[in-house]
């Protein structure tokens, strides 16, 4: 149905109009530039479930509001216990900014999987590197022997569009399905509420691939945010320290547990060896993105069944958090 559509909609577009991506693995649909006519006959046509805003995605970090001492002194407590197990056969998706797979944080085990956008295919901003290193990285990361792939979304200013996020999510779908090994996807990304994106999300989990996703920086409730909103996924937000809701991260019903996300170590760009200290719900979700990762390479399990094993194993902690947001603080399970 949706090649037919697609061709009846080519042949009857004017000058301006133009068909971007097509998706066919997280569902059918697409994205296009329209207006006047062109928009009434997609407004019109029986194929058509629905038509959002291609608006815009950015990444959920910031500088912090402790000290980067104190995380260098926790660092290596929190890094012992993160590696009782190491995921591996376990691949890993980044969307995000790309990934600078060079660093010696990733040991070979980081490669280039797709671009979305028309950008280099490299990390020109850090984020996705250091969100990489979090979740598989020797040094700062949880799942050690797990590999990792870049899926750039982002521009190197750390904003992309919908059909661009959705794009990669597709194709983590396809690849994560085609390959049959076990697979999760870190989204440390989000935007006003949409369908589109959320549909994406959902139907590559009902396909078997588990997602970490930010809840976001805006001190708001998440479960007006997308992606952060999809219940099917693990949506993770912000503690410092001292297991206290960080006082930008975002909160909700939708939140399913918190990871640490202030004064996050991790991997950079610029060097095989460089680190940056930074803060963010976006540095929680690839905690969490390897929590996930060790779970399936040692007992696998169905997105559904791994999300509840994180929620009964976590531990009811922190604090700050207002009323009707969960107090769950994600650990090794």
């Amino acid at each position: 149905m949706l090649t037919n559509h697609l061709l009846s909609l080519v042949a009857a577009i004017t000058a301006g109009g133009k068909v971007g991506h097509k998706f066919g693995t997280t569902f059918h649909g697409y994205s296009a530039t329209l207006q006047g006519k062109d928009l009434d006959l997609i407004r019109q046509s029986s194929d058509v479930e629905y038509i959002v805003e291609d608006g815009i995605m950015t990444i959920d970090y910031e500088q912090g509001d402790e000290t980067a001492a104190v995380v260098a002194r926790e660092a290596p407590a929190a890094e012992g216990l993160d590696k009782r197990a190491n995921g591996a056969g376990v691949d890993v998706y980044g969307i995000d900014t790309g990934i600078y797979t060079a660093h010696s944080s990733f040991g070979g085990r980081a490669r280039w999987g797709a671009t979305f956008g028309g950008y280099a295919n490299q990390d020109g901003n850090g984020h996705g590197t250091h969100t990489a290193g979090t979740a598989v990285g020797a040094s700062y990361g949880v799942a050690t022997s797990a590999n990792i792939i870049a899926v750039k979304v982002l521009s190197d200013s750390g904003s992309g569009t919908n059909s661009d996020v959705i794009a990669g999510i597709n194709w983590a779908a396809t690849q994560a399905r085609s390959s049959g090994r076990p697979s999760v996807a870190n989204l440390s990304l989000g935007g006003g509420a949409n369908t589109a994106v959320d549909s994406a999300v959902s139907n590559a989990v009902a396909g078997g691939l588990h997602f970490a996703i930010a809840a976001g920086n805006s001190n708001v409730d998440a479960g007006s945010t997308s992606p952060a909103r999809v219940a099917v996924a693990n949506t993770v937000g912000a503690v410092d320290s001292s297991n206290r809701k960080a006082s930008f991260s975002n909160y909700g019903s939708v939140l399913d547990v918190w990871a640490l996300g202030v004064n996050v170590l991790s991997a950079w760009i610029g060097g095989t060896t460089r680190t940056n200290t930074i803060s963010g719900t976006s540095m929680a979700s690839p905690r969490v993105a390897g929590y996930i990762a060790v779970r399936i390479g040692n007992s696998g399990g169905t997105p559904a069944a791994v999300s509840s094993a994180l929620k009964s194993s976590a531990r009811a902690v922190v604090t700050g958090a207002p009323s009707g947001t969960t107090n769950l603080l994600a650990q090794p399970f």
